[in-house]
């Protein structure tokens, strides 16, 4: 059932947010990504050591990079990334026990990060969303 939930919950919050036009600026699955990646750290502060809690901002610190360099280069990273968490969500108890984690989390994190994911790979493929968005350069 937490797949099911996730997927649809996945593409809601994709189809609403281009129907809304929030998708239109490119912050918007960077800053996605950034939410997605900080739910492990609070489940360690809700129910983990801290040597756990130093474990998940580790690995939220990554994806958050991830997004950055996505946000600043190509949303492809965001992409990938956004996919590559869920695949993290479903192998994540084998690398970090986290006991703040519900049960059904990594199922629905799953199903909502790869459905998020591939909707942001599908509108890069097919270039709705590149063209309204100015490309930034890397401060040097």
């Amino acid at each position: 059932m937490e797949y099911a939930i996730g997927l649809i919950l996945g593409l809601a919050v994709a189809g609403s947010a281009a129907m809304i036009g929030f998708d239109r600026d490119r912050a918007f699955y960077p800053t996605v990504l950034f939410v997605i990646a900080s739910y492990y750290v609070l489940f360690a502060v809700m129910g983990a050591s801290g040597r756990t809690l130093v474990a998940e901002i580790v690995v939220a610190s990554v994806f958050f990079l991830l997004a950055v360099v996505g946000f600043r280069t190509t949303l492809w990273i965001v992409a990938a990334a956004t996919v590559g968490h869920g695949v993290f969500d479903f192998a994540h108890h084998w690398f970090i026990e986290n006991p703040g984690v519900p049960h059904w989390w990594p199922g629905f994190c799953l199903a909502f990060d790869v459905s998020l994911g591939a909707v942001l790979a599908v509108r890069l493929l097919r270039h709705s969303i590149l063209p309204m968005f100015r490309r930034r350069a890397i401060p040097g």
